[in-house]
């Protein structure tokens, strides 16, 4: 079944990568538009360089319906998703994903979308391992291992990197190393490269010219580089995650729209920086070999967080590895020129620096030591800078957990209330559905909040109450304490309509009904005593309560305790 998956995401890959370049010549009329430096589309040349106004909108119209109908799973950067089945869900995926995350993301990067490949690919192929491990009916134990060989799979073919993306499943997907999961993962990760080879040649991810570290004096300069690198890893998921949050306060309307509304800003940064459509490979390489001002190198830097985060919070659909590469690549190419132009005879070529960047970025955000320094020897088949490389990727993880708790993939789901590095409490493979109580009958948005402060003084109304909106539509919760702090700032002078608890309805945490009990039982936690809401599974119409005491059933413990 290793070798099944390895090269069914093989030929996946390929499809993948020419679904991208055919997006990206049908909607920018070039191969590579991050490198033509905002010429006009071929198609379009009456309209010049400002087609990428339009061009973002556009490629959301397509994506964001599909994904919003078909596989909401396939949003986002989608690592992420795929921890979460290996380790909560048995490894179960929606078979669904691997289709739509591949029309999703293959949309979103060739209509201008700042990330990168291989988030889809390790999404499209552990869907496929989780298909073909449903099909044949194994133990959850053996779906998660062809989960991961999937991920490994996807890597291995998209980047020509085989050992790369074995250690990426086993150090960020599996999160384990036994004799069992490393030959399954290796099964699937070298069939899947041997298929991308085929089509794609033998060839580096980075064509470079030859990198030496000649003098011992360099290393201080590479460990601090690890340690400011792992500084700007941190900080790009901060913004990655503060730039989501930006767009869901900001947008009211239906979900599938958000990524063509969104992509007229996306749109705007791409015409002042036109660097920044697309995966920039091409840019990437220039940079890494010199070919950018420091100064010019941190604007790219910069662009770079800013377009991959709002690609990301508008709704788009693709992968934040290859962006944090080229963050590193900028970072390191702008601090090896410096150290150039002050230590000339020390220093040594910017181009190492650069690729000593790339990794300790990436080891920065994800905490994934081991991946990095492999994948940037596979991806650049430098080995002369191996061992500044491996200084600055610890420093940089060391200095990436000082920093932060969580690492850019797993802060997606803590922020869901969700800890997949705690042991799951052991609930017999129950949904909430299973264990979910009635929820108490809804406020309709337009309730006055003097009935609603009724409502909530009622015997035994210590909780909250849903409110939901004139469709149905589940909006959140109002306390006793929101009513009455909306009551005493109340000043109207009688001409304005008294306000309603749909204008104080507050979003909280929810589950859905189809979710694994083992999965809600951290949101409920971070509750802190508070009943969950319990939603259909697209999320939109409240079906249930999940309160502390149905969850101590389900563990058969007395609710008295």
């Amino acid at each position: 079944m290793a070798l099944l998956v390895g090269a069914g995401v093989g030929l996946g890959s390929i499809a993948f990568r020419r679904l991208i370049e055919m997006f990206t010549r049908l909607f920018s009329g070039h191969a590579d538009y991050a490198a033509a430096g905002g010429a006009a589309n071929g198609h379009l040349s009456w309209f010049g360089p400002y087609f990428v106004l339009l061009a973002p909108v556009v490629g959301g119209l397509l994506y964001g319906p599909l994904v919003d109908r078909y596989a909401k799973e396939a949003r986002g950067h989608g690592v992420p998703e795929v921890m979460l089945a290996v380790a909560q869900r048995g490894g179960r995926i929606d078979p669904r994903v691997s289709v739509v995350k591949a029309l999703a993301s293959a949309l979103c990067i060739g209509s201008g979308g700042s990330v990168g490949r291989e988030g889809p690919i390790v999404q499209i192929g552990s869907a496929l391992g989780s298909t073909v491990g449903q099909l044949a009916r194994t133990t959850e134990h053996r779906m998660r291992l062809l989960v991961a060989c999937g991920a490994a799979g996807g890597i291995a073919a998209i980047f020509n990197a085989p050992l790369a993306g074995v250690f990426f499943a086993m150090e960020l997907i599996l999160r384990d190393f036994t004799v069992e999961a490393f030959g399954a993962v290796v099964l699937s990760g070298v069939t899947a490269g041997l298929i991308g080879r085929a089509a794609f040649g033998n060839t580096a991810f980075l064509t470079l010219a030859p990198l030496h570290v000649d003098h011992i004096a360099q290393f201080p300069l590479f460990a601090l580089l690890g340690i400011t690198a792992g500084a700007v890893g941190v900080g790009f998921t901060r913004v990655l995650y503060l730039v989501e949050d930006v767009c869901d306060w900001a947008w009211r309307g239906p979900e599938w729209l958000r990524p063509a509304a969104g992509g007229l800003l996306l749109g705007a940064l791409l015409l002042v920086l036109p660097e920044m459509y697309g995966v920039g490979h091409s840019v990437l390489e220039k940079a890494v070999g010199g070919g950018y001002l420091p100064a010019f190198l941190l604007l790219l830097l910069v662009g770079k967080i800013l377009a991959t985060s709002l690609t990301i919070g508008i709704g788009g659909s693709g992968g934040v590895f290859a962006p944090s590469l080229f963050i590193g690549a900028m970072l390191g190419s702008a601090y090896g020129d410096v150290a150039h132009r002050l230590l000339p005879g020390t220093a040594g070529s910017t181009g190492a620096y650069a690729l000593v960047g790339m990794g300790a970025v990436f080891a920065g955000a994800s905490r994934a030591p081991i991946t990095a320094a492999v994948i940037l020897f596979e991806l650049t088949g430098e080995y002369t800078i191996i061992l500044p490389l491996m200084l600055a990727v610890v420093l940089a993880t060391l200095t990436g957990r000082l920093l932060s708790r969580d690492t850019i993939y797993t802060l997606k789901l803590r922020r869901r209330g969700i800890d997949i590095t705690t042991p799951p409490p052991r609930f017999g493979g129950r949904s909430v559905a299973a264990v979910m109580e009635n929820a108490p009958d809804p406020l309709p948005a337009s309730t006055e909040l003097t009935e609603a402060a009724e409502r909530l003084n009622l015997p035994g109304r210590g909780v909250p109450l849903p409110v939901v909106g004139s469709s149905g539509r589940f909006l959140g919760v109002v306390d006793a304490s929101q009513v009455a702090r909306a009551l005493a700032e109340e000043t109207g002078d009688g001409l304005e309509p008294p306000p309603t608890v749909g204008q104080i309805a507050a979003p909280t945490a929810s589950v859905t009904a189809d979710m694994p009990l083992s999965a809600a039982v951290p949101v409920l936690v971070s509750a802190r005593g508070t009943p969950v809401p319990v939603l259909d599974p697209g999320r939109h119409r409240l079906v249930g309560w999940l309160t502390p005491h149905a969850a101590l059933r389900a563990l058969g413990v007395p609710a008295s305790a």
